[in-house]
């Protein structure tokens, strides 16, 4: 027979265990877990050109091309993955008086390059446009021209991207300043 002492430690024992068992399930019944959110906002797709281009050729009674290049800035900042496209119209080139003309179709645009400029994390425009592609050009600005696109899920970041564009300047061209109005723009869309 266990002695009055031996129940008491014995119970004591059972009783501590019972505590620490208890306890622990306290500790359990009181954890707790929560979902963190993250709320992105969507940004904005634009296109920015800083630089006004200039070429310059002397006449040698030959058929002659110049050409110039255009920075452009290019931010995908939609978040959406769903491509873009850059566009191109433009003016005739005149001169001032008299008044003299190169041809509508005297401007091509010859080829396109791109950098990311925002990080290792761009995701690379992958373009469908063949080169070259004429420049449209009237009086009035004639509708644009895609020249260089983004194909969905690619395009997305900050570049500069860079077109090339050819003038075809004839040997019978009259010398003068001619001028013609660019308009650039990027559309949301492969």
């Amino acid at each position: 027979m266990l002695r009055l002492k031996d129940r008491a430690i014995g119970f004591c024992l059972g009783f501590i265990l019972i505590l620490a068992l208890t306890l622990h399930g306290f500790i359990v019944a009181f954890a707790d877990s929560t979902t963190g959110t993250a709320t992105i906002n969507a940004g904005t797709l634009t296109e920015t050109n800083a630089s006004t281009p200039t070429v310059s050729a002397t006449l040698n009674g030959t058929d002659q091309t110049v050409t110039y290049t255009l920075a452009l800035t290019l931010i995908d900042a939609t978040g959406s993955g769903s491509g873009w496209h850059l566009t191109i119209t433009s003016t005739t080139f005149t001169s001032g008086a008299p008044v003299h003309k190169l041809s509508t179709s005297a401007s091509s645009l010859t080829g396109v390059t791109n950098t990311c400029v925002g990080g290792s994390s761009c995701t690379n425009p992958t373009n469908t446009i063949t080169y070259p592609v004429a420049v449209p050009a009237a009086d009035t600005a004639p509708t644009a021209v895609s020249f260089f696109n983004s194909a969905a899920n690619t395009g997305m970041g900050k570049f500069t991207v860079t077109p090339t564009i050819s003038i075809a300047l004839p040997a019978n061209t009259y010398a003068g300043t001619y001028t013609s109005i660019l308009t650039l723009a990027v559309v949301s869309g492969p």
